[in-house]
C-alpha cells in the first residue's frame, strides 16, 4: 500500500548523514554562513523548505552589508548583476524632506549598496555558496531537533522520505519562518507593537530628474506620524512600494488590499506625485506580526542568525544587515569551537550582537513616538551630529565609537530636547 505524506514523515528514520555544520535556511544569513565556513574548510549543508527564485521583502540593504558580502566572497557577484545603486535615503513629511548621504558619515567602511529583487539577490547568494562548496537541498523541511553537543536534525523531503542530519552544531537562517524558535519553545515578547505592511511593485515610469533613484524614499502619512511608507526604486523601471502601520490600520480583505494601498499612495503628497497611479505588477500582499524576539540567541548545539532570532521593523531596511551581522560574528564564533577552542557564545555572539540591534531599536522606538522624524527634518543639526545618525541609517550600529551606538537611548534622547518643537 502507498505510504502518505503524513505517514511518511513520522515514520522511523532509516537514513543517517553527517555533516559538520547544518543550516537551515538558504536566505542572506544562511547563504553568507554556509560560504564563510566554507572558506574555513568546514562541512556544511543548507536545508530550504523553498524553492528559489521566491520572492521576500527587505529589498533595499545598507552599506555595512557590503564588507560581510566581500568577506564571503560574494561582492563581484552582486556588483555585476545589475542591481540599483544606492547611496542614501530621502525623508519626506508634509512640507519637510530630509537627505541623508550615506557617504557622508561618521563610521569608516562602505558608504553605497545596492536595492534589490530580493527573488534574484537570495538565489544570487545561495548560489555562490554552492559554487564554493556547500551543499544545498531545496524543499527539504527540518521537522524536529535534538539539542546537545552532537545535535541531529529530522529532515523530510518533499516527496515524505525522512532523513537524519548528524551535525556538530547547527545554524537557524530560517528568517520569518523561525524553525528553532518554534521547535524549541524559544519566542519571547518584543515589546513592539503588532504592526503589518502591505506592498506590491509597480511600474515606475519616473524620468530621470523626478526622483534621485539612488535613495529609498520613506514618506510619513500626513496625518498620522506612526503610518510611513517605503519607495524602493529597482533596476529597469520598477519600484517596490508598501505602507507599514499597526496592523488594524491595514486590516481589510484580501480583495480590498488593492483598494487600499493605492488610496493610501495618493493620500502621500510625494508619492501621490511619483507613482499615484502607476500600475501594480502583482498582487498587493501583506505581512502582519512580523517583530519577533528570543528568550536567548543560542543553545546547547545551536545559534540562531538574523530574523529567526530577531526582527523590529522594516523602517531603516535594518533587516538583511542585521542578518549578515549575525553570520560573520557567529562563524567567527564557531570555527573556533569547532577547533577545539573554549568559546563563550553569549559574550563573544549574544551579546556584541544585541549591541547593534538595540542601538537600532532605540532608532525605531523614536521613529514611532515622533521624536526621531522631528530629529531628521531639524532644519540646523550640525553636519557632525548628521554624520552620527547617518552612520546608523548606513547600518553601522555596532561602531561603538559613534555615540548612538554607545548610549543610543540618553543621545537620542538629549538630541531630541535639543531638536523639538
Amino acid at each position: 500500500m502507498e505510504q502518505s505524506l503524513a505517514e511518511a514523515v513520522t515514520a522511523p528514520s532509516t537514513r543517517r548523514e553527517d555533516v559538520d555544520v547544518a543550516i537551515i535556511g538558504a536566505g542572506p544569513s544562511g547563504a553568507v554562513a554556509a560560504a564563510l565556513l566554507r572558506k574555513a574548510g568546514r562541512s556544511v549543508l543548507v536545508l530550504e523548505r523553498q524553492h528559489f527564485p521566491r520572492f521576500s521583502i527587505g529589498e533595499s540593504l545598507l552599506p555595512q552589508s557590503m564588507a560581510y558580502l566581500e568577506e564571503a566572497g560574494m561582492l563581484q557577484a552582486v556588483v555585476e548583476a545589475g542591481f540599483q545603486y544606492k547611496n542614501g535615503a530621502h525623508f519626506v513629511w508634509r512640507d519637510q524632506a530630509s537627505t541623508y548621504d550615506f557617504r557622508d558619515k561618521h563610521s569608516a567602511g562602505w558608504g553605497t549598496t545596492y536595492q534589490v529583487e530580493r527573488a534574484k539577490f537570495d538565489e544570487l547568494l545561495i548560489g555562490c555558496a554552492a559554487q564554493q562548496g556547500a551543499e544545498v537541498r531545496f524543499g527539504h523541511t527540518v521537522l524536529g531537533m535534538s539539542t546537545g553537543a552532537a545535535p541531529v536534525l529530522d529532515v523530510a523531503d518533499e516527496s515524505g522520505a525522512q532523513y537524519r542530519v548528524h551535525a556538530r552544531f547547527v545554524l537557524d537562517a530560517s528568517g520569518f519562518g523561525r524553525v528553532l524558535p518554534r521547535l524549541l519553545n524559544l519566542e519571547a515578547p518584543t515589546g513592539l507593537p503588532t504592526r503589518a505592511a502591505i506592498f506590491s511593485h509597480v511600474r515606475d515610469g519616473l524620468p530621470l530628474d523626478a526622483f534621485d533613484r539612488n535613495k529609498i524614499c520613506v514618506a510619513t502619512h500626513p496625518e498620522r506620524r506612526d503610518v510611513w511608507f517605503w519607495m524602493i526604486p529597482l533596476a529597469g523601471g520598477r519600484t517596490s512600494v508598501g505602507c507599514v502601520a499597526e496592523a488594524a490600520f491595514l486590516d481589510v480583505p484580501e480583495a480590498e488590499r488593492e483598494t487600499r494601498l493605492r488610496a493610501l499612495i495618493r493620500s502621500e503628497p510625494t508619492l501621490n506625485r511619483l507613482i499615484g497611479d502607476a500600475p501594480f505588477l502583482m498582487p498587493v500582499n501583506r505581512i502582519g506580526g512580523y517583530s519577533a524576539n528570543v528568550e536567548r540567541l543560542h543553545g546547547p548545539g545551536y545559534a540562531l542568525l538574523g530574523n529567526a532570532g530577531e526582527f523590529l521593523d522594516p523602517v531603516f531596511s535594518s533587516g538583511v544587515t542585521i542578518a549578515l551581522r549575525s553570520a560573520h560574528l557567529a562563524v567567527k564564533v564557531l570555527v573556533r569551537a569547532l577547533d577545539g577552542a573554549q568559546v563563550d557564545w553569549y559574550a563573544e555572539y549574544d551579546v556584541p550582537l544585541r549591541k547593534g540591534i538595540d542601538a537600532f531599536r532605540a532608532f525605531v522606538e523614536r521613529w514611532y513616538t515622533g521624536e526621531l522624524q522631528d530629529i531628521i527634518y531639524y532644519p540646523r543639526q550640525t553636519p557632525t551630529i548628521r554624520r552620527m545618525i547617518s552612520a546608523v541609517l548606513a547600518g553601522y550600529a555596532w561602531d561603538e565609537s559613534n555615540p548612538f551606538v554607545a548610549d543610543p537611548v540618553r543621545r537620542l534622547n538629549t538630541l531630541y530636547e535639543a531638536c523639538k518643537p
